[in-house]
């Protein structure tokens, strides 16, 4: 079934022995177009940590609840490896971008960065021209193909003739976790229609430029048909929500009981 990507943000993920947390962000493969992960916010079960759920290990959705249910543990998650292992191309550059000049990280605070995450920047350190032509070097962890779905959400759409619209959305398959089509909204940030386009009409993706580069003419998207967003399930009151969960999880245990004594 076909589903828009940005309707799981903030759906609650239920373990076999309860709930985990909530879906943040999705890591995107560029190059095969999947789902790699799942970003779930811990809430206060884990304060403060994000952890990654592949996407095998989702054993059913339900939309009813906004929940989805992992065939993991408690336990499995909290064991689970730091985030940090595995960083979206935007954050690996920023990283050696904040590294090259020297400068502490806003994302490690050290009060250098106002709320917005803008503010000022430190002054930067001399470094000899030499060092500042030389180009990145990737580390080997590094991933170029790896993609913050949130990140790449706003980059424009680029083709021969210029720029067409900005990605807003992303069509997945969720049996599969394939991503089918990027939703992009054409004409201006605040007026326009929404088209989609196949991930085989991307040429390639700059983090530096924040555009996605196709190879299909600007008339070719603006005669597309326009996308209909499939209805959305909004989330109901947070006591509403856990109760749901609550007896959603509950299902999801006497399943797997269940299949485990067949």
């Amino acid at each position: 079934m076909l589903q828009s990507l940005k309707q799981f943000y903030g759906d609650e993920l239920g373990a076999l022995d309860g709930g985990i947390g909530r879906v943040k962000d999705f890591y995107l493969d560029d190059r095969q177009w999947m789902v790699r992960y799942f970003v779930l916010d811990t809430g206060s079960w884990l304060p403060g940590r994000l952890v990654l759920i592949p996407p095998h290990a989702v054993e059913g959705i339900c939309h009813a609840s906004n929940c989805l249910f992992v065939k993991l543990t408690r336990q499995q998650v909290e064991d689970s490896p730091a985030i940090s292992t595995h960083k979206p191309v935007s954050r690996q550059y920023e990283e050696k971008y904040f590294q090259y000049y020297q400068w502490p990280s806003y994302w490690e605070g050290g009060g250098m960065w106002a709320a917005t995450g803008l503010g000022v920047a430190p002054r930067a350190l001399f470094i000899p021209r030499e060092q500042r032509d030389r180009p990145f070097v990737a580390d080997e962890s590094d991933d170029p193909h790896l993609r913050s779905a949130k990140a790449l959400a706003g980059y424009q759409i680029q083709t021969d003739e210029g720029a067409i619209g900005h990605v807003t959305d992303f069509i997945i398959d969720d049996q599969c976790w394939a991503i089918r089509h990027l939703v992009v909204e054409t004409g201006h940030w605040f007026w326009g229609k929404e088209i989609v386009i196949s991930p085989k009409d991307i040429d390639r993706i700059s983090w530096e430029e924040a555009k996605v580069f196709v190879n299909v003419t600007k008339e070719t998207i603006m005669d597309a048909k326009e996308y209909k967003k499939p209805r959305m399930i909004y989330h109901e009151t947070r006591e509403s929500d856990e109760q749901k969960v609550t007896e959603a999880n509950n299902e999801h245990r006497s399943i797997t009981i269940a299949k485990e004594e067949i």
